[in-house]
Parts: C-alpha cells; structure tokens; sequence
C-alpha cells in the first residue's frame, strides 16, 4: 500500500506544456540536451514547458533546481524534443511549516506553562523552457 502512495506521490508532479510546433517519437530522457543559450545551428521548437519542484525530495536550492531540470528534460522527451531550451528558474513561497511542543504542570503554589516553537517557510523551484528538436 505505501509503494502504491509512493508511486502516486511521484507520477504527480506538476508540469505542463503548450505545443508551438510538431511532436516527433518520444526519447528517453538521457537523450536530452540542457541548453542555456539558443544552440548555434538551426532548430525546431516544439512546445513551451513549465514544470516545478514541488512533491520532491529535495531540501537545497540546488537539489530543487535538479529536479526541475530533470523534470523538463522528462517532458521534453516525451514530445521528441532532443534539447531543452532554458529560459529561467524561479523560487516561490510554498507553504509554512509550524512545530511546537509544551508542557503544563499544576502544583500547590500555581500552574507553570513553558512552550518552544518554531517555523520554517518551504520553497519550490520553478522552471520555464522550450522543447527543442535539433536535427
């Protein structure tokens, strides 16, 4: 039951893409070049690709950013694009993260309360690129 919850925590991560162009045969994901700039020679784009960090394990900036790039390039080769064009990684609030703990204690003399806390804001990692086919 807890690999089914696993498989299913996994399989929805949030991308999406808008086609611009003409899909070809999917790829595996290891085919897929990371361009950061325009590649010199002639390509084709094929879709406009946003995709997210969320429902990651990883907790560093740079982790996130991995699993965002891993992400594009995944729905990249889905489309038959052989490169990912980067356009940019961005860093948004998540949610907040809240933790307390206390303790209570009645004696003959009064009561005394004493409690610790603490918070802590989660990011997610956003990344925007266009899929790419370089023949």
């Amino acid at each position: 039951m807890a690999a089914l919850g696993l498989v299913l925590l996994l399989g929805g991560c949030a991308s999406s893409y808008q086609l611009i162009g003409k899909t070809r045969p999917p790829l595996r994901p290891e085919q897929v070049q990371l361009y950061l700039e325009p590649p010199k020679r002639q390509y084709e784009q094929i879709a406009i690709i946003k995709t997210s960090s969320k429902r990651s394990f990883a907790f560093t900036s740079q982790g996130k950013a991995e699993v965002v790039v891993k992400r594009l390039k995944v729905e990249a080769a889905k489309l038959g694009a052989n490169g990912v064009l980067l356009k940019q990684i961005t860093d948004e609030a998540d949610e907040t993260v809240d933790l307390a703990a206390g303790s209570h204690y009645e004696g003959p003399r009064g009561t005394v309360d004493v409690g610790i806390g603490t918070s802590a804001l989660l990011m997610k990692r956003y990344g925007h690129a266009i899929a790419i086919y370089l023949p």
